[in-house]
């Protein structure tokens, strides 16, 4: 085919999309056309070639007689050859190879200006990333898988609903590479010990050394995971490491073992240095002398805040509460439930979760939360129990974009189930793509037997028998905007709108749970922790619709179910409302009040609420405040420009922003906008 193209003599050379000249050959064209028939069914390659000579003709009578054609000329060319030949198929073939590589094309030109941008500050889409030349190194390989992963990887469809906005794929940057987060079996790592890849780490003898085990444990997972990593019940597993133990500590050094491991979740940096692992400590229901001796140890701890009494970041601490254990006078923990309150009325954690809700209460005291709200409890493959198990990944939906598309509540359902089989696939495509990876690409996690179901496997086996253990998770943001573009008012300030935003989280819910039977996996529901995305839907939907007061008026939508933040109201109002949507989320959800200042001389004002939280059936809630602390002296308070202690500007402001804890300094500009916004409930 090249001799044919050299044989008309009218032009040799095409002008490539970057502006070279470079020799013409036919050889090429003849192959993209090969490769078009060949998708729909075509096997003849002397066909493609008498097209090639087509194509060269109608070039040289579009007057390329002597002028070098560019690229797009040539493949306009082709399309019109192959319709006016009767090839529709191949050249509908033809137009989505020419339109996929575009998109690898312009995904290389983004990923340049990515890396650019990157090289100047790290990107803040995560709070916990920091700003060193390992952050910036590692999000330079997640903007290029994330291309990757865009233009080579995804169908087209989900690709494209993702880039538009309609759905979110969360860490698209590990899409085919691991799974989401892990509630850890700590009892058996410690009592069997385990190996990091570099020796075998043999059972721990004493407090100091399990503590330190258990901090290598979470950074060890989190190097194999996207996600948090969890204990769901630390105080019981290291109260029976310490029974095992020859001598058993005593209470100061239990203390010491405690603060050492907080130290260490606060310094030991993960993901090739670049950040601290997200780690969570489930506790406060062991009712054991050493689980209450654990539990206690690590609320002192906390308390006492790291060198200079500063609060710390990580663990994040979920104190379980439960009748007849310690909610009330005469429970066996009362009094840890008692100290709780008071840390959590200066640190802002702990978090707490609800083992009496109506949809907790069948599991006893099993169901353990993360951080990021994660709850992994129900399972169609074996044990219903958290260890061992966590999210596989999640996809969230833009509500706000279903109702301003539909406007009209009907439109809406029909919509909505559209996208929400569109998630689902999506999801599942992830699933196929991740049961590909053996155990050992993943050496702690899966070769260490860490997740249920894998410690039978070997090393050359797929993980897929194991991963089905966990969840796939449709998850949602910005309920009170797709209800305000619907009604006209969110569900924080209408009854009528709280109904409709009750049906629509209860219809996603039941096709959540259709999904599961249809497919045979967990298939749940969960309440979007949004950070990078609050701001990243709102600012595509104000390119398409304007800004829509009550709807895209501002820089972030709410997250998941919430109440706007900038919506004035009882906190024991917004409480109730919120805690009707935590049963339709089994996945993961959290409720937060939000207070002016920090409670410290009134922890029985934060009782209130937790107890009130108890009583509207809420799975996971926790408290916010601002937290400013001096870097030069200590001194915590709210603090403006200048600490009123020493005068120094070095302030350190902790608030909470998914789930977490964070400074803000680290957080992004939707969040910002966010936090700038929140005003705070009253009694």
């Amino acid at each position: 085919m090249e001799k044919e193209g050299k044989k008309t003599g009218k032009f040799a050379e095409i002008r490539k999309r970057d502006g070279r000249v470079v020799p013409y050959d036919g050889e090429k064209i003849t192959e993209a056309i090969y490769m078009a028939a060949r998708a729909v069914g075509g096997r003849d390659r002397s066909l493609a070639e008498n097209l090639t000579l087509q194509v060269e003709e109608y070039l040289l009578k579009q007057g390329f007689n002597g002028v070098v054609p560019a690229v797009e000329d040539v493949q306009d060319a082709v399309e019109k050859v192959l319709i006016e030949n009767g090839h529709a198929r191949t050249a509908k073939a033809f137009i989505l190879y020419r339109a996929r590589r575009t998109r690898i094309r312009e995904g290389k030109s983004e990923l340049m200006d990515a890396v650019k941008d990157i090289l100047v500050e790290t990107s803040r889409e995560n709070a916990n990333i920091s700003n060193s030349p390992s952050a910036k190194m590692l999000q330079i390989a997640m903007a290029a898988s994330k291309k990757y992963y865009l233009t080579n990887l995804l169908p087209d469809e989900y690709a494209q609903a993702h880039l538009r906005g309609d759905f979110h794929i969360h860490d698209l940057d590990y899409y085919g590479k691991t799974l989401n987060c892990l509630q850890i079996d700590l009892t058996r790592l410690l009592l069997e010990g385990f190996n990091t890849g570099y020796g075998f780490i043999r059972p721990p003898k004493r407090v100091s050394s399990a503590a330190a085990q258990a901090a290598i444990i979470l950074q060890s997972n989190q190097n194999d995971m996207f996600g948090g990593q969890s204990f769901p019940h630390f105080d019981r597993s290291l109260g029976e490491v310490l029974q095992n133990m020859a001598r058993e500590p005593e209470e100061d050094q239990v203390f010491q073992a405690m603060e050492g491991l907080i130290y260490n979740l606060n310094s030991m940096h993960s993901r090739a240095g670049a950040q601290v692992t997200f780690s969570s400590l489930n506790l406060g229901t062991d009712t054991s002398p050493q689980g209450r001796m654990v539990t206690r140890a690590v609320l002192q701890a906390f308390n006492r805040g790291l060198g200079r009494g500063e609060s710390p970041i990580f663990p994040n601490l979920v104190f379980r509460v439960q009748e007849g254990v310690n909610l009330k006078s005469g429970d066996p923990n009362h009094d840890l439930f008692q100290e709780a309150l008071q840390v959590a009325s200066r640190r802002l954690n702990p978090t707490f979760s609800f083992m009496d809700s109506s949809f907790n209460e069948p599991y006893g005291d099993e169901v353990s939360y993360m951080g990021c709200r994660t709850r992994t409890i129900g399972n169609r493959h074996g044990e219903e129990i958290s260890a061992g198990r966590g999210n596989i990944a999640p996809v969230s939906l833009n509500l706000p974009r279903v109702a301003l598309k539909a406007r009209a509540e009907n439109l809406f359902f029909v919509e909505l189930d559209r996208l929400l089989r569109q998630g689902v696939n999506q999801l599942l495509h992830r699933f196929e793509v991740l049961s590909n990876l053996k155990v050992r690409d993943l050496p702690f996690l899966m070769g260490q037997g860490l997740y249920m179901g894998s410690g039978a496997l070997k090393p050359e086996d797929s993980i897929r028998d194991a991963m089905k253990h966990g969840t796939l998770a449709l998850g949602f943001i910005g309920l009170a905007e797709a209800l305000m573009a619907l009604t006209g008012r969110h569900h924080g300030e209408d009854s009528g709108a709280l109904d409709l935003g009750l049906k629509i989280v209860e219809h996603m819910r039941k096709r959540a749970d259709q999904f599961s039977g249809e497919y045979d996996l967990n298939i749940v529901l969960y309440g979007t922790p949004a950070e990078g995305l609050s701001g990243r839907f709102i600012s595509q939907d104000q390119e398409i619709f304007g800004r829509i007061p009550g709807v895209t008026d501002k820089d972030f939508y709410t997250n998941s179910f919430h109440v706007p933040v900038n919506y004035a109201m009882p906190l024991f109002e917004k409480i109730a409302i919120e805690g009707k949507f935590h049963r339709l989320c089994n996945a993961g959800h959290i409720s937060y009040v939000e207070l002016p200042s920090p409670p410290l001389k009134n922890p029985e004002a934060v009782e209130k609420i937790i107890r009130h939280m108890a009583a509207s059936d809420v799975g996971y809630g926790g408290i916010n405040y601002p937290v400013d602390e001096c870097c030069t002296c200590g001194h915590s308070g709210i603090l403006e420009e200048a600490c009123p202690g020493c005068g120094g500007r070095d302030i350190r402001q902790i608030r909470r922003i998914t789930g977490y804890l964070s400074t803000v300094d680290r957080f992004n500009a939707a969040k910002m906008a966010e936090l700038k916004s929140r005003r705070p409930h009253w009694f």
